[in-house]
């Protein structure tokens, strides 16, 4: 209808101008030019471009239940929309409705979710942006996109007669960055600014409160003047999740998949330390694609077992090492089991020479329970495992290879963290004021004495990893309760044979 009357207007003007005895070719040409930029979705791009459409507006119905292991965070977070929600009570306290919220922490923590479960929370418009959809190479369309999204959400709470907005702004490193580090370049400058006077609601309606909501794993690099009262009130940290909030991740993430009487999640969350809600995610999905791969109707232990090391690794290659690359592995593999079981029983999880990703083969550990801090006993015990593929070689083969080269960058990294705690015989040291040399020979220390250590572990272990070695040759992989049953029965096996010595002494 619209594109009718537009039609007939532009007719009525050029008849008028025929009959006053205009030109009307340029009026024809500019009425051509026009319905071409209409018919090709123009407005939708100037729109676009000016950052009155770019914004996600259709909020699928998220709750805080629905968000798993963020039980701090969830607190804080609502504690703060509390304020928005009963406005009316918090204003006869004298306490002033937050601007807004920062969500800080690694990726795939549930920042983004955690948004929009607060969009739902207090029944408010939602409307979703990245901090790089901002940034134009042209000055000013940043700070005209920035205007642009707060007018937006002002007149989208007015139609849909709600009182309150939620912007969420992902990366918001990106728009926020510290001023002043583009040299010759303002626009970054430029559209923080209107940032922040948005923020401060210098002409913004009190009818209708807007709540901002940003993203980021980057807090040290927002200017300062985002982060201060007034602004970005509070700074919610949402963390990795504990081992209660993995469980808690993972019955979400399996709730609609088909679960075998097996299946123990409490396994799986004890043996994903380290582990996302992101990740956690993808091993749910991961376990469920290996059922199907099967054939098999439900998800199996082994299948979420299995997709851990997916997750971690990467998927299983094809390339085949030759059986004396094979056999390196294997005795490199069963020393770090060996002494991970000897420092720390119970510890191993699993071990294997197939291939996934970059490691030729591996070792996984089940931390007994999540550490936040460790000791130095702890420590000491996690570099005589990470040697002990390296010690093995060169016990059984005679020198060590480039597949200990992880290990020892991950050994060296927690010599340096001994180091600056004052665990090393320097004491307690500043390290910016310590000489290269000095650091150097602290840390060659402690690793040489700890390989020492393993060395003696593995020289009495001997037999048992040359047996397991052969083993892991033969079955390829083996769990760690199998690594156990066999170190046990080598262990009664000996302590029978040293006996009957002693009869027969006697």
């Amino acid at each position: 209808m619209k594109k009718e009357v537009a039609l007939g207007l532009g007719l009525g003007i050029l008849f008028f101008a025929l009959l006053q005895g205009l030109d009307v070719l340029p009026l024809l040409l500019v009425g051509i030019l026009l319905y071409v930029f209409y018919e090709r979705g123009g407005l939708k791009v100037l729109r676009r471009h000016l950052g009155h459409d770019s914004t996600e507006t259709t909020l699928t119905p998220i709750t805080f239940q629905q968000v798993g292991g963020q039980q701090t965070a969830k607190k804080e977070l609502q504690e703060a929309l509390d304020f928005i929600k009963t406005d009316e009570k918090a204003a006869t306290l004298g306490i002033k409705p937050l601007k807004g919220i920062l969500l800080t922490g690694p990726p795939g923590t549930g920042k983004t979710l955690l948004a929009k479960a607060a969009a739902t929370y207090t029944d408010a418009v939602f409307l979703s942006v990245a901090g790089s959809e901002f940034i134009e190479m042209y000055a000013g369309v940043g700070a005209q996109r920035v205007r642009g999204l707060f007018q937006r959400a002002r007149h989208l709470a007015a139609q849909n007669h709600k009182r309150t907005a939620v912007i969420f702004i992902d990366e918001i490193d990106v728009l926020g960055s510290k001023r002043g580090q583009y040299q010759g370049h303002m626009e970054y400058d430029q559209t923080l600014n209107q940032l922040l006077a948005e923020m401060d609601g210098i002409k913004s309606s009190t009818n209708i409160k807007i709540l901002v909501i940003a993203a980021t794993n980057r807090q040290d690099m927002l200017d300062p003047a985002l982060l201060r009262p007034g602004r970005f009130d509070r700074v919610v940290r949402v963390d990795l999740p504990d081992k209660e909030g993995r469980h808690q991740i993972l019955k979400l993430h399996t709730n609609n998949k088909p679960l075998a009487d097996d299946v123990d999640l409490t396994a799986i969350a004890r043996a994903t330390f380290g582990f996302s809600g992101a990740h956690l995610e993808s091993l749910a999905n991961e376990a469920a694609i290996l059922a199907l791969r099967e054939n098999s109707s439900v998800i199996m232990q082994r299948h979420l077992i299995e997709s851990i090391d997916k997750v971690s690794l990467g998927e299983k290659l094809d390339r085949r090492p030759h059986k004396e690359e094979l056999w390196r592995i294997a005795v490199h593999e069963v020393g770090h089991a060996v002494v991970s079981e000897k420092v720390r029983p119970g510890s191993v999880a699993a071990l294997t020479i197939i291939s996934r990703g970059q490691a030729l083969g591996y070792t996984r550990q089940i931390p007994k329970n999540d550490s936040y801090l460790y000791t130095e006993t702890y420590l000491r015990a996690q570099l005589k495992i990470l040697l002990a593929g390296l010690v093995a070689e060169e016990l059984l083969l005679g020198s060590g290879s480039t597949g200990a080269q992880g290990d020892l960058e991950h050994a060296v990294s927690i010599v340096k963290k001994m180091i600056q705690a004052g665990m090393s015989s320097l004491g307690l040291i500043s390290v910016n004021d310590t000489s290269n040399a000095c650091l150097q020979e602290a840390i060659s220390e402690i690793l040489n004495q700890e390989k020492q250590e393993t060395k003696r572990i593995l020289q009495e272990q001997r037999s048992h990893v040359v047996a397991l070695a052969h083993k892991l040759m033969e079955k390829e992989r083996l769990e760690g309760e199998e690594l156990r049953a066999s170190l046990s029965q080598k262990r009664l096996a000996a302590d029978s044979n040293s006996k009957t010595e002693k009869v027969l002494a006697v």
